[in-house]
């Protein structure tokens, strides 16, 4: 849907092209976040060796809430908004990673831009479950908290099934990854590391920060696939929430995100969207219509068609295609109310009887 509602937007409002760039500002963002991390794996690695709860407190508080941001910058870099360059923001994505300790930003990159390609297209979105995750977890709420207690592994996991080789920048990634990891070891120490691995864990587990996974594309209104966060968590997480913004114009940088539904609400206010990325966990666990298999999914071939055949109708034609739809209604609900009034009818004769 979002190449076609681009296309409709911009012929609207062409100014949201201006917002196209990048934004520095990440970069510096990216370096608090990682001396953050690292202050704090020294400090419960080297200081308050004996701290043990506090440090798993803080690991999922502080820890958790700052591996999913790098997540999020690495979602920045990925589509090049952080700085001039693709070299550029690469190494942007690899400082990012230091804390995470596995190599992620790089294939992070190489996956999320199929997703964009293929958004729902089973066997080549990475981000859709595998069947084995839907069989196994079916609809059972106890099966859903644990699936998202380990959500982060399952999601480098669809990676691995496509079994792709490693591409250069993925091998360098490697490379770059295993030196930072012998150095925070050797700096850090061994409960340093643990604290970043606890961080990571539960960062990307069942953590508010990581709700955005599940916000993003599982189906909460039949028919609808992406969905937008409108919540105070956009502040911190660099609003990943504005997701439809971002797949209808993924070259404006998280900043400018909000600008977009400000310049053209009557393609969003009508929309679907959530405010809390806690009610979003809640609901899906709870949710007897919600599970791993609640996403729009279409053939490679029905994508193909659907990107060949793509027409965006003028202002003209859309108002035309409006008023029908409006007729349409109207006539609809005519016949659910005479049915009604037919019912109720046939209801007070048998009653007479």
């Amino acid at each position: 849907p979002h190449k076609k509602r681009k296309q409709q937007i911009l012929n609207d409002h062409p100014e949201i092209e201006e917002l196209y760039g990048y934004d520095t500002n990440t970069v510096w963002i990216t370096m608090a976040t990682v001396c953050v991390q690292m202050g704090l794996a020294y400090v419960f690695g080297r200081i308050l060796t004996d701290w043990h709860w506090t440090m798993v407190v803080v690991a999922y508080t502080v820890g958790g809430s700052f591996s999913t941001q790098i997540g999020i910058i690495f979602h920045e870099f990925t589509h090049n908004l952080c700085a001039a360059t693709t070299l550029q923001n690469r190494w942007v994505g690899n400082f990012a990673n230091i804390p995470l300790l596995v190599p992620l930003a790089q294939s992070f990159r190489r996956y999320h831009l199929e997703h964009h390609t293929y958004q729902g297209v089973y066997g080549y979105d990475p981000d859709l479950p595998l069947e084995w995750e839907i069989k196994l977890i079916g609809n059972d709420p106890v099966k859903k908290f644990f699936w998202l207690i380990i959500y982060g592994v399952m999601y480098i996991g669809r990676g691995l099934a496509q079994q792709k080789q490693l591409s250069r920048w993925e091998l360098y990634n490697w490379a770059w990854s295993i030196a930072c990891d012998v150095a925070i070891y050797k700096f850090c120490g061994l409960r340093g590391v643990l604290y970043l691995v606890i961080s990571v864990l539960l960062g990307f587990g069942l953590h508010p920060g990581a709700a955005h996974f599940i916000q993003e594309h599982y189906t909460f209104r039949d028919g609808q696939e992406t969905y937008s966060y409108y919540g105070s968590g956009n502040y911190f997480w660099l609003n990943i929430g504005y997701h439809n913004e971002h797949h209808d114009f993924p070259l404006v940088p998280w900043t400018k995100l909000p600008e977009i539904k400000r310049l053209a609400p009557e393609y969003y206010d009508d929309l679907a969207y959530h405010t809390s990325w806690c009610a979003v966990l809640y609901m899906f666990i709870t949710s007897s219509l919600l599970a791993p298999q609640s996403r729009v999914v279409r053939t490679l071939d029905a994508h193909r068609y659907a990107r060949k055949n793509l027409k965006v109708p003028s202002i003209s034609e859309a108002k035309q295609l409006e008023s029908a739809k409006d007729e349409f209604v109207a006539r609809l609900k005519l016949a659910a109310d005479m049915s009604m009034e037919k019912a109720r009818a046939r209801s007070i004769a048998k009653a007479k009887q």
